[in-house]
């Protein structure tokens, strides 16, 4: 599969020939297991097939069970800069609930020993678990602060059918989800993480100063992608791919020197509505001005027509011809965009 991965590298070099790559990213997965030669494998085949900057972000997921003293040292020799750590809970309950690998006692000692190896560390906290009272999810929030992460992503729980949550839910062990308690667990950790000095740039992301995600600010901002692997989906600014996602397909594929990817051509709604989406999780907004440009005069009306009943209910309002979510619309942002959708 490496060797797969190398290859994938170097068959596409030629659609990214006048990009400079800034980041590169390990991960969904759990690429913290693979062999630091592996690593360092696929690092040298970018470096040796793309322009790079000097400094390039170049960030690893890691479960915490996967997180030793010896593998920190080994991934900071790599040129990996940047980990992502999916904590999810620091309580036992939880992490049982969500049928998590790790316990506590890990999600804190991973932690102890990351930060003493890297500066620039984020983690995945969620919100919304049935039966978790305000002051337990301050509890997360604080103890992730005193470890000085600083960055820290969070996502309300969602429930996926075929799991044991939606099992424990189906038989009554446990209540159902709450909207109304994932947005108060929301709007808490926004007032508690700006208060210690936070950025809120997307919907799901706080940031110290100079510790925005490079990787993920590009996709929010329409940078073109590659994506490497099976189920991989890449971005040009025109169209979308996405590789194949069954493994003997994709190994089978490259092994003949072929590229396991499908393609399809983005039109002027669909590339509209994407910019929509993305732009209003975050603290750049909708530029009314780019929408006009890259989409014409209709479009800008319908966007204006669309948002006035949320500006009006103080959920959108506009400042220097951007229009941006307000502090009790973000919670609702996705459901604002798909309304300011054009429908083909």
């Amino acid at each position: 599969m490496v060797l797969a991965l190398a290859k994938e590298i170097v068959l596409r070099k030629d659609e990214f020939k006048e990009e400079i790559v800034e980041t590169i990213y390990f991960g969904g997965g759990t690429p913290s297991i693979l062999e630091v030669t592996h690593i360092k494998l696929l690092i040298a085949t970018v470096y040796a097939n793309y322009k790079v900057v000097a400094t390039p972000e170049i960030t690893l997921e890691a479960n915490p069970d996967d997180i030793t003293e010896q593998q920190l040292i080994d991934w900071s020799n790599t040129g990996i800069n940047r980990l992502s750590i999916g904590i999810q809970s620091f309580f036992e309950d939880d992490l049982k609930l969500m049928n998590r690998a790790h316990n506590a006692a890990e999600a804190m000692q991973c932690l102890q020993l990351a930060t003493q190896y890297f500066d620039n560390i984020t983690i995945d906290l969620i919100y919304g678990m049935p039966n978790m009272s305000k002051e337990r999810w301050l509890q997360n929030i604080e103890t992730a602060l005193e470890f000085n992460i600083p960055h820290i992503s969070s996502y309300a729980l969602t429930v996926e059918p075929k799991t044991a949550l939606h099992s424990f839910i189906q038989k009554g062990l446990i209540p159902p989800l709450e909207e109304e308690l994932a947005q108060e667990h929301f709007l808490l950790l926004v007032d508690t993480l700006e208060e210690k000095g936070f950025i809120h740039y997307e919907l799901s992301n706080f940031s110290k100063e100079n510790y925005f995600s490079k990787n993920n600010s590009s996709y929010w901002l329409g940078k073109k992608y590659l994506g490497i692997g099976p189920s991989a989906h890449s971005y040009d600014g025109l169209q979308r791919g996405w590789n194949a996602s069954n493994n003997a397909l994709y190994l089978k594929a490259l092994k003949e020197n072929n590229l396991p990817i499908e393609t399809e051509l983005l039109t002027v709604t669909d590339r509209y509505n994407e910019y929509i989406m993305t732009g209003l999780r975050t603290i750049w907004g909708v530029s009314l001005e780019r929408i006009e440009k890259d989409f014409g005069k209709s479009y800008l009306e319908y966007l204006n027509q669309q948002a006035a009943k949320y500006i009006e209910d103080h959920l959108l309002y506009l400042d220097d011809n951007v229009l941006r979510t307000t502090k009790n619309g973000k919670f609702l942002g996705d459901g604002i965009a798909s309304d300011l959708f054009m429908l083909n």
